[in-house]
C-alpha cells in the first residue's frame, strides 16, 4: 500500500506572489515598449486608457455597494477631460491650460448637484451621490493626468521630454509598493493601520522607504543626464522619501475606498494585482507631488 502523502498545493501567498510577479513583468514590458517608442500618442494612449478603466471600476464598485452616484455623467466628464487634455499635449502644449482644469472641476460640482435635483432627498443619500461623483473625477482623471504633465511639461529633448522623469517616478512608486510587500511578507509583525489595511506593517513601511531609495538613487546614478530635471542628489533623496510616504498613503487611500465599499479589488484585469485602480492608486498621489516639487522648488524649471 502506497503511504506516500500527496504534495500539498501551494499556499495562497505563493500563488498570489507568482501571479503578481507575472502581472508586474507584463506591465513593465508594456511600459518599456511605450517608453522606447517615444511616440507621444502612445504615452497619452496608455495614460488615458488607465484613467478610463480605473474610473469605470470606481463607479462599478459604487453601484455594487448600492451607493447612489451618476456614473454616466462621471464617465462622460472623464472622457471629455481626457480628450481635451490629449488635444493640448499632442499639439505641442507643455501643460493643460488652467481654465480647462477650472471648467472641469466646475462641471463636476455643478453637474452632480444638477443631476441630484431630479431625485427626492433621502437623508445622507443625496449628499453621498454628489460627493462620490465629484470624488471620482478628482481622485482618478484629475490626479493621474499629472503623469501626462510630467511627460510633456518638463525640460528635455524629443517629443516626450519628461519621459525619463515619468519612468523614474513610476519606478520609485512601484519599488515602494514592492518593498512594502516583500518586507512585510517576510518579516512583518507590527501592524501599521489594521483598521484600514490589516496586511500593512511598520516593517513593510521601512522596506518601502529602502526600496524607494534603491530605485530613485539607482536610476539617477545610471541616467544623470536624462534625469537632470531632478537637479541634484539631495533632491533625489528627498523626493525618494517624500514619494515613498505618498505611495503608501495612496495605497491606503484606495484601501479606504475598497473597505468602505466592501470590495477586495477594484477589478480583475491583472491577476495578483487587481484592476486598473489597484495599479495606479499610488501614482495618483506621487505624480502630482513630483510635478509640484519640480516646478515650484527647483530653479532650473522656473
Amino acid at each position: 500500500m502506497d503511504t506516500e502523502k500527496p504534495t500539498p498545493p501551494p499556499s495562497n501567498k505563493t500563488v498570489v506572489f507568482f501571479r503578481r510577479s507575472a502581472s508586474t513583468l507584463l506591465l513593465w514590458a508594456i511600459v518599456a515598449a511605450i517608453f522606447w517608442s517615444m511616440y507621444p500618442a502612445a504615452y497619452l494612449g496608455l495614460i488615458i486608457t488607465l484613467i478610463l478603466i480605473s474610473s469605470r471600476e470606481y463607479f462599478v464598485m459604487l453601484r455594487r455597494a448600492e451607493i447612489k452616484c451618476f456614473p454616466r455623467f462621471g464617465m462622460l466628464l472623464t472622457a471629455t477631460y481626457c480628450v481635451v487634455s490629449g488635444y493640448y499635449f499632442l499639439n505641442g502644449h507643455k501643460d493643460i491650460p488652467p481654465v480647462v482644469d477650472a471648467i472641469a472641476i466646475f462641471l463636476a460640482v455643478t453637474g452632480a448637484f444638477t443631476l441630484q435635483l431630479r431625485y427626492p432627498i433621502k437623508g445622507i443619500e443625496a449628499l453621498l451621490s454628489v460627493a462620490s461623483t465629484i470624488l471620482g473625477f478628482l481622485y482618478i482623471p484629475f490626479l493621474f493626468m499629472f503623469a501626462a504633465r510630467i511627460s510633456f511639461g518638463l525640460p528635455g529633448e524629443g517629443a516626450v521630454p519628461g519621459a525619463f522623469v515619468l519612468l523614474w517616478v513610476i519606478a520609485v512608486t512601484k519599488f515602494t509598493d514592492m518593498g512594502a510587500y516583500i518586507t512585510g511578507s517576510l518579516i512583518g509583525k507590527h501592524k501599521m493601520i489594521p483598521h484600514i489595511s490589516p496586511g500593512k506593517t511598520w516593517e513593510g513601511f521601512l522596506g518601502a522607504l529602502f526600496f524607494s531609495q534603491l530605485a530613485g538613487c539607482g536610476l539617477y546614478a545610471l541616467l544623470p543626464g536624462q534625469l537632470s530635471a531632478l537637479d541634484s542628489w539631495h533632491h533625489v533623496i528627498i523626493l525618494g522619501f517624500l514619494l515613498a510616504v505618498l505611495a503608501v498613503i495612496g495605497d491606503l487611500a484606495e484601501s479606504i475606498v475598497k473597505r468602505a465599499l466592501h470590495a477586495k479589488d477594484s477589478g480583475n484585469m491583472l491577476p495578483g494585482i487587481g484592476g486598473g485602480l489597484d495599479l495606479i492608486d499610488s501614482i495618483c498621489f506621487t505624480a502630482p507631488a513630483l510635478y509640484f516639487y519640480l516646478v515650484w522648488l527647483l530653479p532650473n524649471l522656473a
